[in-house]
């Protein structure tokens, strides 16, 4: 399909996870109302809770959450990319955390478990060590679907170039982004980073954000992005739970492709 609507729906996910789930499907169908073939969730958005709670909330793929989210898919008859959420790992107290794409029969189609862990050390604003409660990925993950080659990532992965690149190597035309980037970090780094993975892939990036206040002593940073391959703006949110939606046309992804081929002017593997 050379051109179709897609959504970014910004949550403020907490401990509950029936809550979330519902929540999240109710706004996959209003995603769905408003013209949407393509709607992405942010990270963390089934529960996002206390970090030494993690491995009590990790459950398999098929498990719950999967599963209501499969009949979201098919329900509205969209593409979802069901942002993360924990997976249970076997014979493992941490957790994978897991981004499951659904096609609109609500078929599981991929599933990317996140490769960079947020470990970091920000004196007075941001103290996180994922790597106690989760285990990384280790497989990048694109998918060709009708809509065009997706490729996926979470959150902290933004900062990782060299993964994106490889993602339009293998024929990425939409990078997904789901996110719970804090708010310290976000403030300055965030628009900037979708925008350069956009520009530097040519590609459109669609990333959900989570927002508002999360249960590890910081605020999540919000305004949710979707940019297109030429580094423009399309679609923003705010600070608080939203829906937003910006066209996806292929036929200019492959026009700015052809007009400035800086993919195919690459010298370095």
């Amino acid at each position: 399909m050379e051109r179709f609507v897609a959504a970014a729906v910004q949550m403020a996910s907490g401990p509950d996870r029936e809550a979330n789930v519902t929540r999240a499907s109710a706004l996959v169908r209003e995603a769905a109302a408003r013209g949407a073939q393509l709607v992405v969730l942010p990270e963390v958005f089934a529960w996002r809770g206390p970090r030494t709670a993690e491995p009590a909330h990790a459950e398999p793929v098929p498990g719950p959450t999967s599963e209501a989210m499969a009949a979201a898919a098919r329900e509205s008859r969209v593409y979802l990319c069901a942002g993360s959420f924990l997976e249970a790992v076997p014979d493992e107290r941490r957790a994978y955390n897991t981004s499951c794409l659904f096609d609109p029969a609500g078929r599981l189609l991929a599933r990317y478990r996140k490769l960079h862990l947020f470990d970091v050390d920000l004196p007075g604003r941001v103290s996180v060590r994922e790597s106690e409660t989760r285990v990384p990925g280790s497989d990048l993950v694109t998918v060709a679907t009708t809509l065009g080659t997706l490729g996926l990532s979470i959150c902290y992965d933004l900062r990782f170039p060299e993964l994106y690149r490889q993602l339009a190597a293998r024929g990425a035309e939409i990078l997904l982004v789901p996110s719970a980037f804090t708010f310290f970090t976000g403030a300055l780094h965030w628009e900037v980073l979708c925008r350069a993975r956009a520009i530097e892939n040519q590609c459109y990036v669609i990333a959900p954000d989570q927002a508002g206040a999360s249960p590890h002593g910081f605020a999540d940073h919000g305004d949710s992005l979707i940019v297109d391959p030429w580094g423009r703006v399309l679609a923003r949110a705010g600070e608080g739970e939203a829906v937003v939606t910006a066209e996806v046309d292929r036929a200019y992804l492959a026009r700015v492709r052809r007009e400035l081929p800086s993919l195919a002017h690459r010298r370095l593997p």
